[in-house]
Order: C-alpha cells, then structure tokens, then sequence
C-alpha cells in the first residue's frame, strides 16, 4: 500500500462511501511475529465482484499489510466499471483484470483470493485456488451440496491452506463472548437452538429465455450446471431461488444463523432430520421454498436444532428494532435463554426472565483472514473449514428432507443416508464438463 494510502485513511475513504461496514478492531500480529517466508503484503485476488465481493474488496483492502490486486467476474459490464472506481480510489495502483478465475489463480503474483460467485461454483473455484498454491476466504455456504464440502475440507488439508467461511457471526468478539457464556452455563443446561430467518423478499415475477447479454461468458457462470437457455431470473442474485445453483434462504442468509446455532448448542451433524414447507403466495419463477421449517435431531446429545425460514410479512419475535427482517438464534436452556443476533447477545434468566449479560460488538472477519493466512494457525481464522462445511451442511440437509417430502436418517460418520440410496442421490450432483469437482483423496 502507497505510504499516502495507509488503511486509516483508507477505511476512511470507504466508510464515506458506504463500503467500510464489517472492519473490525482485530489486531494482526507485530511485524517481528508475522515473518511467514511470503512477501510482506498479502496480495489478493477477488473472484465475483458484484454484491457481496464488493464487500470483500473494501473489507480486505482496509486490513493493514493486505492489497486487493486483481479483480475477477464474468460480466465485463460488473468487470470493468468495478476495476475503473477500484484504481481511482488507490492512486497509482493498478489492478488485473480477469473474465476466467482459473486464469486469476494461476498468477504466480497473487497470495490469496476470496470467492464471492454463485454457490454452485464456490467449491470448484475454492479447490482450483488451493491447488494452485493459494489461500481462500470462501463465501457462504462454501459448497452447493453435502459432498463438495467435504471436498474442500480435504483439499484444504492435502494442499495445507488456510480457507476460511464467510460466515461472520465468529468473528464478532460479542458472539465469542456470548458462546462462551454458554458454556459456562449462563442459561443452565442447554437443550435446544431455535435459528431464524425472516427476510422480506418480494416476488421474483417470471422472466423470459433470452439471448446471452454481451460480454457475459455464460458457459463459466453455468460452470458445473446444466446447459440452459439464459433468463435473467436465474443470473444476477434471483440464481438464489433456484435448485442449480442456490440453496434458498436457508443456504443465502440461513447459514449465518445455523452456524451460530450449531456453535452455541455444541453439535456437528444430526443423526434425523424433518422438514416442512412450500412455496406460498407468490405464482413466479422460484424453485426453492420461500417458507421452510427444519428440525434437527441429536439423540446422543440429547439436543435438537430448530430452524425457519420465511418470506413476506412476518413477525419480529424480539429480533431487530422494528425493521423489516428479523435474524438470529435463540438458545433455551434449564436456567434462561439467550438472544444472538449480528452482532450482539442477550439473556433472560429464570422465570421472571429476568435481563441477564448481553454485549455487542462488530466482527472483523478479513482481518481475521489475513492473519490466518500470515499465521498459518488454524484458530487464527474467522470460521475455518471444517466448520464452515458442517454449518453449511446442515442447510443441504435441511433442504433434502424438504425435497424428498419425509424424515431423513443421516450418518454422521459417513456424511450419507446409509442404505436410503434416493437421498443419497442428493448428496452430489452431475457435473457438467470441464466443470467437474474433483474428489479429494
């Protein structure tokens, strides 16, 4: 970073532009203590700039002893508007441009990258990355099926890089906070995790097939997909709401919760699974069900997992102030319940629900990265990736037993069904060639 650039003046830039949110106070290590055999300034590249991976270019960009040096989408229209207002905010910099990630990867000049594209691609570009020697800050879910992810757990591991989930609720000191609280028993024996996830999400409409927008390479954006005709209803962010390449709400904002929940309660897979819901009121082009309820089962641990999702007018259930969505997990335990939300914690104790401790305090995620990535120690990151895959997981779960339209009964040991060979089925998909995740062994 230019010597006139430093990332206080630099977060401060942002934050008149809107674009600071989520920078945190993490302190990364002194000069003397952060000595890894890499170059001093960790260089990285952004894959998927539009929406959240604009988030991931201010974020990463604003931690000290970290640059964003070359940015990557498949929409030259989102490309090169992003890479111009990029280079007028870093005077004298300029940045690399790239339609292909694999390209992107392959530059011996970058350190690291964060992938922000659809969820169908997450794994594949995430494991792509590490084999060409990278480290890899992954958004949520870090996978589109149960079985990538245990993908790129192992990817991680053979390769030996640091990947961590994009899934904030850990790297905010007040959720640590209120975690341990929970383990030391502030709310008394726990027994049960309610996660919810109450977003106001219009109706989508219908959308006609249509030619290719130019300068869009649609055959990267389908990726591992089947080939089908573009509508614009399945490309920018509406891709959510349909099985090919989203997850639903449980996989877009549920998963921020379910990692919240899975952490609190102390649980990794379940061994049963129910789920129940639809696609109520709207008559449109969504797949995936706008309303949806799971629940978790873990008999060993004698705790269970509750968890809804829900379009459109609902309630506020003591989340939020008053806004139109209400997200967060409540924990219930022997002695009280505890309200974690982004990004803070309450508690109501006995049976006059007496207020308890409660705290706030913002996460700091990309920090939390750039340090893993100079550390090389696991905990040094924000969520890494084994527990992003169990998180994420539990959303492809959810999402089975709502698919089959029955009660699933999982192994947690094996991550399969057992002998139920119609959800096994579900634990993978076709891959569509060249675009083919390969088994890590």
């Amino acid at each position: 970073m230019p010597p006139t650039l430093n990332r206080r003046n630099f977060v401060a830039t942002l934050s008149s532009a809107g674009l600071a949110a989520g920078l945190g106070s993490f302190t990364l290590a002194t000069a003397d203590e952060k000595k890894t055999g890499r170059n001093d300034v960790v260089r990285v590249g952004c894959i998927g700039i539009r929406g959240k991976g604009s988030h991931h270019m201010s974020g990463l960009e604003g931690v000290e002893g970290a640059e964003v040096v070359a940015l990557c989408d498949i929409d030259a229209s989102v490309l090169g508007p992003k890479a111009d207002a990029w280079e007028s905010r870093t005077p004298g910099r300029k940045v690399k441009r790239f339609s292909d990630y694999r390209k992107l990867v392959e530059d011996p000049d970058i350190d690291a990258v964060s992938i922000a594209t659809c969820n169908h691609t997450h794994t594949l570009i995430a494991i792509a990355a590490m084999e060409a020697g990278k480290d890899v800050y992954v958004e949520k879910p870090c996978s589109h099926n149960l079985w990538e992810g245990r993908q790129l757990v192992a990817a991680a591991r053979k390769y030996q890089r640091m990947c961590q989930h994009g899934t904030q609720g850990r790297s905010s000191p007040a959720i640590r906070e209120a975690i341990q609280k929970l383990g030391e028993g502030v709310i008394g024996e726990i027994y049960m995790a309610r996660g919810l996830c109450f977003k106001w999400r219009p109706s989508i409409g219908r959308t006609p097939d249509e030619p290719v927008p130019a300068g869009v390479n649609y055959d990267l954006w389908l990726g591992p997909a089947p080939e089908r005709p573009f509508s614009r209803n399945r490309f920018h962010y509406n891709w959510h709401w349909h099985w090919d390449y989203g997850n639903g709400d449980m996989g877009n904002q549920g998963v921020h919760e379910m990692d919240m929940a899975r952490w609190g309660l102390g649980v990794g897979m379940p061994k049963r699974v129910h789920a129940g819901g639809g696609h109520f009121m709207f008559d449109d082009d969504q797949e995936t069900p706008n309303t949806l309820v799971c629940i978790y089962e873990y008999p060993d641990e004698n705790k269970m997992l509750v968890f809804e999702t829900r379009h459109w007018i609902t309630n506020q259930e003591d989340f939020g102030s008053g806004g139109s969505n209400a997200v967060g997990v409540t924990f219930y335990g022997s002695e009280g319940y505890m309200q974690v939300y982004y990004f803070g914690y309450k508690t109501f104790l006995g049976k006059n629900r007496e207020p308890g401790p409660t705290g706030t305090g913002a996460p700091n995620e990309y920090e939390r990265f750039i340090a893993g990535v100079r550390s090389r120690k696991h905990e040094d990151l924000g969520v890494e990736i084994e527990d992003g895959h169990l998180s994420s997981a539990l959303c492809h779960l959810g999402n089975i037993a709502y698919r089959l339209k029955r009660t699933v009964n999982f192994d947690p040991k094996t991550e399969t069904f057992g002998n139920d060979q119609e959800a096994n089925a579900l634990l993978t998909r076709d891959y569509r060639k060249p675009y083919v995740v390969p088994k890590i062994a």
